[in-house]
């Protein structure tokens, strides 16, 4: 009976396993083990009365509404147009060098990254307009989805980030610290795209090979007109939203209202927006947010009751006295949710184990803004790991016609690498967070 926590820790991840709703499997598994404390003696009544305040409390946390904030901006920007009018000037820029469009495709990536924050937006649209254009050129099918499918996921680490909302809140740190801090690295990660597909295209052009130079033949005044009018408009989103965070002027949420009315607004003057438009982001958003606040109904009873029984202390000691003080508890923690990444999304692994590793964290010393930029870097990856990586279902929704599951799953491998080691890079130099020396 000492280790029911423990129990109760397994018991839910077999639940989730077996298929049964993450939400559900979380609130089910606190009133059986709450039924069971009862019997036991654990903890008396009165715990149980608790749990409504607790969830109230968590629906009534303001940074966490940003999350329908930052959603409903990128998708009223997915229908804007202004994905479309990226893609087409950075083709036409990148398009005489070898592998070019896969260039152009992580430079839009990064934008539409810093603009929407929003995977699903992202992937689908590159998808739609980029994949049949490489294909066409002759590009490798794995080294096409791999580009597209990582390229979509930088907005889990380029802020506004939904990811470093959540990790905010979760850790209990400002979220336009961690929007600051993961400049950087988000930076990092698009670089060593674009070095990655250069090399690959160099070694082998066959893989990636360029435009022909017919289609590419347009004059330098009318180029500069059509790379202003299609990159000042997501410029000025960006500076409005990530500027006034960074300059103090609004809060992240604050920050996402601004955004929000910032993406109508383009929408409007690109003559994109309609009532079915409008309406189908609004239940889209909706859906999403319902979604995050069930988890979090279930999480935040599941861990008030694990914390009753002691699991939380019984966790946290095999934690803090793992080998290798906190860099055995960095390398435990961030492997532990590499591998959930193959299995369950983001929110539900952040609602699990961020209220386990959080107190840890923080007895050992580790700064926990560099904390939560390592854990989301590592979270990222967890839209690219198959078979559940949620890039990989969207590129496969649309582009099945032209790819196999294997030519995905084929095409990402690289890019998981690649973000693993912007990941130890984080690690062994704190600094490239730009925020403080911190951690080990």
């Amino acid at each position: 009976m000492d280790a029911i926590g423990l129990w109760m820790f397994f018991g839910a991840f077999i639940l989730i396993f077996s298929g049964f709703p993450v939400a559900f499997s979380l609130a089910g598994t606190a009133i059986i083990f709450g039924l069971i404390g009862l019997s036991t003696g654990h903890f008396d009544a009165l715990l149980l009365r608790a749990i409504p305040d607790r969830i109230f409390g968590t629906m009534s946390n303001f940074t966490l509404l940003a999350i329908p904030y930052f959603v409903f901006m990128g998708g009223i920007l997915g229908k804007s147009g202004l994905a479309e009018d990226l893609l087409r000037t950075a083709g036409l820029l990148f398009g005489r060098l070898r592998g070019g469009i896969a260039v152009a495709v992580v430079l839009v990536g990064l934008l539409l990254a810093a603009t929407t924050g929003v995977v699903a937006a992202t992937v689908v649209t590159m998808g739609l307009i980029s994949l049949p254009i490489m294909l066409r050129y002759g590009y490798d099918k794995g080294l096409a989805s791999g580009v597209i499918a990582a390229s979509g996921t930088l907005g889990q680490v380029i802020p506004p980030s939904v990811v470093l909302v959540v990790l905010g809140s979760e850790l209990g740190v400002s979220v336009g610290d961690l929007f600051l801090g993961s400049l950087v690295p988000g930076l990092m990660l698009a670089a060593l795209y674009i070095v990655y597909v250069i090399v690959r295209s160099a070694m082998n052009p066959k893989l990636a090979p360029a435009m022909p130079a017919a289609e590419l033949n347009i004059k330098p005044a009318a180029m500069a007109l059509q790379v202003l009018r299609a990159m000042i408009p997501p410029l000025l989103l960006i500076f409005a939203v990530l500027g006034s965070i960074f300059f103090g002027l609004a809060t992240a949420t604050e920050a996402g209202a601004v955004g929000a009315l910032g993406a109508v607004l383009l929408a409007l003057a690109n003559r994109k927006m309609t009532r079915a438009a409008l309406w189908e982001v609004t239940l889209s958003t909706a859906r999403l947010t319902t979604f995050v606040i069930f988890i979090l109904i279930g999480s935040t009873s599941f861990s008030l009751v694990f914390r009753a029984l002691d699991g939380d202390l019984y966790m946290q000691n095999i934690l803090a006295n793992l080998p290798g003080g906190v860099l055995g508890f960095l390398i435990v923690t961030n492997l532990a949710i590499f591998i959930l990444g193959f299995f369950l999304d983001f929110f539900e692994i952040a609602f699990i184990l961020l209220p386990i590793f959080a107190p840890v964290a923080r007895d050992l010393g580790v700064d926990m803004i560099w904390y939560g930029i390592l854990l989301g870097i590592n979270l990222q990856t967890s839209f690219l790991t198959p078979p559940f990586g949620f890039s990989l279902f969207y590129l496969r929704g649309i582009a099945g016609k032209y790819l196999a599951t294997t030519d995905i799953y084929r095409g990402v491998v690289p890019f998981i690498f690649i973000q693993i080691f912007v990941l130890v890079l984080c690690v062994a130099f704190p600094g490239l967070t730009g925020l403080r020396a911190a951690g080990p």
